[in-house]
Formats: C-alpha cells, structure tokens, sequence
C-alpha cells in the first residue's frame, strides 16, 4: 500500500513515463540478455527438432526402401 499511496499524488507522467524509463535504464541489460537467451533457446529448440525430425524421415525413408528391395548391407 506504501508504493500506491506515493504514486497517488504524482503526475501521470511520472506514473506511466518516468518509471518505466527508468526501469529501462536500471535494468535494459537484465532484460536484454534474458530476451536474448530465450530467442537463442527457442532456436536452439527448432534446430533440434528440424535434425531430429530429419533423421526420422532419412531413416523411415531408407527402411522402406531397403525392406522393398531386400537387400541386405
């Protein structure tokens, strides 16, 4: 209650300008490395799926055709 009873006699600027601002400044880098890390495990995430994904499909394609085939390695 001690914040919302000194945010109550301020501008609306301060409340909706100055504070964020502020918290920008304070704490950009914070943010801009979580944000960074989690764009880089989401990417990291899709990679992962994509190769996996990919050797499924290599490996039922080539299961199929070696089964059509019979031949033997």
């Amino acid at each position: 209650m001690a914040a919302r009873e000194i945010f109550a006699g301020m501008p609306w600027w301060v409340k909706w300008v100055a504070v964020p601002v502020i918290a920008l400044v304070v704490f950009g880098g914070l943010i801009a490395s979580v944000v960074g890390f989690l764009f880089g495990l989401l990417f990291k995430v899709l990679v992962f799926v994509a190769l996996v994904g990919g050797v499924i499909y290599l490996v039922r394609r080539f299961m199929s055709s070696s089964s059509s085939s019979h031949n033997d390695w």
